[in-house]
């Protein structure tokens, strides 16, 4: 479902049962920007492990391209301003892509991950 589709929750073109879109709308929101979040992972694998989320859904990183972009260009600012904004310089930024490279949520979504890293970011 695409962020133009209608909804059944009143006001919101946010799928009902996605939980990254409930996240966007009503999460604890570490940094936001026009259209654009950043959440802590409640299954941390690193020190600092962030996650940083789009208000439009998208299901993962082969759709892309459904950014405009200028929107596109936007979302990765915001990956940077990011980890600016907790302290990091030093970083790395995951994009897991479909459920063999272990997507677990269909809202596509970028893990910022600083400090000690002691797993993969799923």
């Amino acid at each position: 479902m695409s962020a133009g589709a209608p909804s059944r929750r009143r006001g919101s073109s946010l799928p009902d049962d996605c939980l990254f879109c409930t996240l966007v709308r009503d999460g604890d929101h570490v940094h936001t920007a026009d259209g654009f979040v950043a959440i802590r992972d409640i299954n941390p694998k690193a020190e600092t492990h962030l996650l940083v989320i789009p208000e439009r859904h998208v299901d993962t990183f082969r759709d892309v391209s459904e950014f405009p972009p200028e929107e596109a260009g936007r979302m990765l600012d915001f990956v940077a301003e990011t980890a600016k904004s907790v302290g990091l310089e030093d970083y790395r930024v995951v994009v897991n892509v479909g459920e063999g490279a272990g997507q677990t949520v269909f809202h596509l979504h970028w893990h910022l991950l600083g400090g000690r890293v002691w797993g993969v970011a799923g």
